[in-house]
């Protein structure tokens, strides 16, 4: 099997669903005492392998596959604990515990990761209550404890950075990065729906001469004065992303050409600067590269003609 194209949540669950299905073959062959539940072992190992498998054949294309396969390793981490015949395996669960935690709490969402905690925490401790060793009780909860402290300090953590990641500081869009993946996903989407889907390119006029003239200070302030007017008249389903200095793209989805010259006029609306801009609805074959690549041809076409006849605010140049 080939990692191309799969995202590090999908081999990282899959590696951890096979390993653990190792271990549970390691149990089998070679039991801690002779009460080692071997029948269960033997059927967790291959439930582990048997799991990992189908997440590397369908994760990526299936976040809820992703979370049912976390949900299937709780249930069965629950069910070993069940069945422990030594509180030295009960207790080895704790990091078992702990690794669930900081997966959901790296890849889901911090509202995902607590119910997914949360879940564990109570499936596995009722796991532990049913279990015949004694003894155990205070590692028992210093684990717990300790799994639910690292998910939710992990998850504040992973929520700050991926912020960081994808977010303009100045103006609170899309950074450069985050709008092309989100407007890739979009143009895919679009494709398989059969829908329209228009981007636009926006150039400030004169943006050079704001910062001369009111300093950067004053050049921030019209961008973020600007970009906050335009998100307040876009629609939710519609991207706005800051490309780099005072240009931005616009992804439109579900619009046509004309369609996208109505959201363009709305935006001008006593904007409190002028722009020129270029459109570019997409064809059969188009990328999001060759939609841009139009889009900012037609761009220059309307700085062009703006020179000649003047500016307004937002005209549009179709692609």
């Amino acid at each position: 099997m080939t990692d191309r194209g799969r995202p590090a949540e999908v081999r990282l669950l899959a590696l951890v669903h096979a390993l653990a299905g190792i271990f549970c073959f390691a149990g089998a062959a070679w039991p801690m005492s002779p009460d080692t539940p071997v029948g269960l072992a033997w059927v967790l190992g291959g439930t582990g392998l048997g799991t990992a498998t189908l997440v590397w054949a369908v994760g990526a294309r299936s976040r809820v596959a992703l979370h049912a396969a976390l949900a299937l390793l709780t249930v069965l981490v629950a069910l070993l604990a069940a069945r422990s015949a030594t509180a030295v395996g009960i207790v080895g669960l704790g990091p078992v515990l702990i690794c669930l935690g900081l997966y959901a709490a790296h890849f889901f969402s911090l509202g995902a990761a607590r119910a997914h905690m949360g879940a564990a925490a109570v499936l596995v401790s009722l796991g532990v209550v049913l279990a015949e060793p004694a003894g155990f009780a205070l590692p028992w909860t210093i684990a717990v404890v300790a799994a639910c402290v690292l998910t939710e300090a992990e998850s504040r953590l992973t929520a700050r950075l991926r912020q960081a990641a994808t977010t303009d500081p100045l103006t609170g869009l899309a950074n450069r990065r985050a709008w092309t993946a989100e407007a890739t996903r979009s143009l895919a989407g679009a494709r398989r729906a059969g829908e329209p889907i228009t981007v636009a390119v926006l150039d400030l006029d004169g943006f050079k001469e704001v910062n001369d003239r009111l300093g950067h200070s004053g050049g921030d302030a019209l961008l973020r004065a600007l970009t906050a007017q335009w998100s307040a008249r876009l629609r939710t389903s519609d991207l706005l992303g800051r490309y780099g200095g005072d240009e931005f793209v616009l992804c439109l989805p579900g619009t046509d050409a004309t369609g996208a010259q109505e959201v363009l006029d709305r935006l001008a609306e006593d904007a409190p600067a002028s722009w020129s801009v270029g459109t570019a609805t997409a064809a059969e074959g188009d990328s999001l590269a060759t939609l841009l690549q139009r889009a900012d041809t037609a761009l220059y076409r309307d700085k062009r003609r703006r020179r000649s006849a003047g500016p307004g605010p937002g005209s549009t140049a179709p692609g």
